[in-house]
């Protein structure tokens, strides 16, 4: 018998205060995609929620450059922008929470010995199969019916030096770009020095770029 669309969703867990339809939709419009990683990502970041006392002031952590930290971003206070988000490229699927001031906290990952081997979210995690062979709407279905059960969680305490803020220090004026940059960089910015991530550096204005 064919379940009704109530019944279906009734299925899922919840991502926090968000049906899992409603955090697809929120994920949409803020990665673009509603992302595999993102949508796990949303459940690994309510459970360490879950553990960090209310009230307690808390960074972030992501072991992982891939969708995490977009997760991380939608549902705390930690942006890399405000620099409450710590991003390291161990290429892990694991994310931390913890007392900003302490470093004590909680690490969640997807644990292999939870998820299903037979399961296509197993396909997607371990590469399986390419992305275009991977069968979406089951990944999704899987994904909300699971939840946080295919995760594990253990406290943490962060390294005393990854507590320290980021600072920008004293500003200078690049000699040679004529821009504002760190002086803690050199004698001129890093850019300069070549490290520019453009083809050459150019003074055009976009409409010459970007011809109408």
């Amino acid at each position: 018998m064919t379940q009704s669309p109530s019944n279906t969703a009734s299925m899922y867990k919840m991502i926090g205060n968000h049906t899992f339809d409603q955090f697809i939709n929120i994920a949409t419009q803020f990665h673009n995609y509603p992302a595999p990683g993102l949508l796990i990502g949303g459940y690994m970041v309510e459970e360490a929620k879950l553990h960090i006392p209310e009230g307690t002031l808390y960074e972030a952590l992501s072991e992982t450059s891939w969708c995490l930290p977009d997760a991380i971003q939608m549902l705390t206070p930690c942006t890399i922008g405000n620099g409450w988000l710590r991003i390291m490229h161990f290429g892990l699927f694991a994310l931390s929470l913890y007392d900003k001031y302490t470093g004590k906290g909680v690490r969640v990952w997807l644990d292999l010995d939870k998820i299903p081997q037979a399961s296509e979210i197993m396909t997607w995690l371990l590469k399986r199969k390419p992305k275009g062979d991977q069968d979406s709407d089951r990944l999704r279905k899987e994904i909300g019916m699971f939840g946080s059960d295919i995760m594990s969680v253990r406290t943490i305490t962060l390294q005393d030096e990854l507590l320290t803020k980021r600072r920008k220090g004293i500003i200078a004026r690049c000699p040679v770009c004529g821009e504002a940059y760190p002086s803690k960089h050199g004698p001129i910015c890093r850019s300069c020095q070549g490290e520019s991530p453009y083809v050459q550096a150019s003074s055009q204005k976009a409409s010459a770029a970007f011809p109408r």
